[in-house]
């Protein structure tokens, strides 16, 4: 077993993750490494206690388990999607099946991992999906057509109504309008918006630019180039 260790150093506190596993040796391991990295920690183990826990302790981050008794995991995200809560959610479970991450993926979740895996690992996802959910330091905008992106409020609008994206489809569409039509490959995407190019298939890629296409609607400035990968280009 991996001996548990700080992955950053600072040992400021970092906030609260909620920890949604229904084994309990997984919800154990888990709460060791996060807290050693800085974090508190709050466990569920079914859905219904997951979805009262994110709205009562409104959490940095969710560790969300798929296979939950009561409510499973995407019907929990779903549920804190539609309420407006944009919390990162780190889907972990056991399933492999590409049609399970693709759903939790359009659920509304950030990042998905399997079982088995390491801690360390989900970790520095976690690490990852709050460092996306946290405002720039600039404040400056970008527009494509319809389309602007607050930099600073993290906020996208079409025709000044506000869109909600999470945190991870935010970062995708603040990258690729931030390069005005230059390519990038979906291994590219993956190594500079998600950090880990190896880590995950480029299906993610596709799965969070459909969600951001979806609600940008027509006014959408992502455009594929077949057989490359993705740009932003103004009307």
């Amino acid at each position: 077993m991996e001996r548990p260790g700080r992955v950053g150093g600072d040992a400021e506190p970092r906030g609260l993750i909620l920890v949604v596993e229904d084994e309990a040796a997984i919800a154990d391991i888990l709460r060791l490494y996060l807290s050693r990295d800085g974090f508190r920690v709050a466990v569920e183990t079914t859905g219904p206690a997951a979805l009262e826990a994110a709205r009562r302790l409104r959490p940095a981050a969710i560790v969300l388990d798929v296979g939950l008794p009561g409510m499973d995991g995407t019907e929990v995200c779903r549920r804190l999607r539609a309420d407006g809560d944009w919390t990162p959610i780190l889907f972990c479970t056991a399933r492999d099946d590409e049609i399970d991450r693709i759903l939790g993926l359009e659920m509304g979740g950030d990042d998905y991992i399997t079982k088995p895996f390491s801690p360390r690992e989900v970790v520095a996802r976690v690490r990852v999906a709050l460092r996306h959910s946290q405002p720039a330091v600039a404040a400056d905008m970008l527009t494509m057509g319809e389309v602007a992106l607050d930099r600073s409020s993290r906020r996208v609008t079409v025709s000044g109504v506000p869109v909600d994206l999470t945190a991870t489809e935010f970062d995708l569409l603040e990258y690729l309008m931030a390069h005005p039509s230059r390519v990038f490959s979906r291994e590219q995407l993956l190594s500079e918006v998600w950090g880990y190019a190896a880590m995950v298939g480029t299906r993610t890629v596709d799965v969070h630019v459909a969600q951001v296409r979806a609600k940008l609607a027509e006014a959408s400035p992502i455009r594929t180039v077949r057989g490359v990968g993705y740009s932003a280009e103004g009307p």
